[in-house]
Formats: C-alpha cells, sequence, structure tokens
C-alpha cells in the first residue's frame, strides 16, 4: 500500500511542475493549494531534497522546485524514494535475496511478476504524464 507520504510526495512535485514560473515556490503555497499540513510537508519535502528529487532554499523567496523538467521523473523513483521498496513480499526486496527457500519456493514466480509489473508500471508512468495539458 502507498502511504500519503508516498502519494503526498507526488502532490508535492506536481503542484511544483504546475506553479513552475523559474523561482522557488513557498511550502506555505503549496500546503495551502493542496490542504496538506505544512509540518508534514516540510517532513516531505526535506527528504526529497537530501533525494535529490527537489531543490530547496531558505529565507526571503526561498521554497522548492524541481531539479528537471517534468518529463524526465518516473513515478517509480518517487515512490522507491519515500516509500522505499515497492516489493509486494521481503524476499524480493533489494537487501533481502538470500532467501534460504529461494530454489524451492513454489510462489516466488508469482511474487516475481507481480513485483514485475508494478515496478513496470510506476516506470512507464512520468510527472509530466499526470499534468493536464
Amino acid at each position: 500500500m502507498i502511504s500519503t507520504k508516498g502519494r503526498y510526495a507526488i502532490r508535492v512535485m506536481i503542484d511544483l511542475a504546475e506553479n513552475d514560473q523559474g523561482h522557488y515556490i513557498p511550502l506555505k503555497d503549496i500546503a495551502a493549494r493542496q490542504e496538506i499540513s505544512k509540518k508534514y510537508l516540510e517532513i516531505i519535502c526535506k527528504e526529497m531534497v537530501a533525494g535529490g528529487l527537489i531543490i530547496g532554499s531558505s529565507g526571503k523567496g526561498g521554497g522548492y522546485r524541481l531539479c528537471r523538467k517534468p518529463e524526465e521523473y518516473t513515478l517509480d523513483e518517487i515512490l522507491e524514494l519515500m516509500e522505499g521498496t515497492l516489493s509486494p513480499v521481503a524476499c524480493l526486496a533489494a537487501d533481502m535475496n538470500d532467501c534460504p527457500r529461494k530454489n524451492v519456493c513454489q510462489t516466488l514466480p508469482l511474487w516475481t511478476e507481480y513485483d514485475q509489473m508494478v515496478h513496470q508500471f510506476f516506470h512507464s508512468k512520468k510527472l509530466s504524464d499526470l499534468i493536464p495539458g
């Protein structure tokens, strides 16, 4: 399940793309438009800055903006940063590939196929796909 953190991160990215006028966008403006707590958005935006998705600037004229064009972001990269692995089962997570039952597990092919479908779906969707235009 995608948490509010992942969903709100996508909404922030859409907001930044739609309101880009060449300057930083204040967090209070994003919070008001998206009807999300400014305090919660501070946490989300801090993670997105640390993950290289957006750029932040403090002080007068500060706020946030995208690092790249909307068509250069995949939803997969946004969700993976905010949610961690999207793998449906622990044995498919990047740090858990040493499952002792990997060679005999009858359900692993099912979970592997599902995992691939989810990643392909979100990887094929660009931020720009969510912006009316």
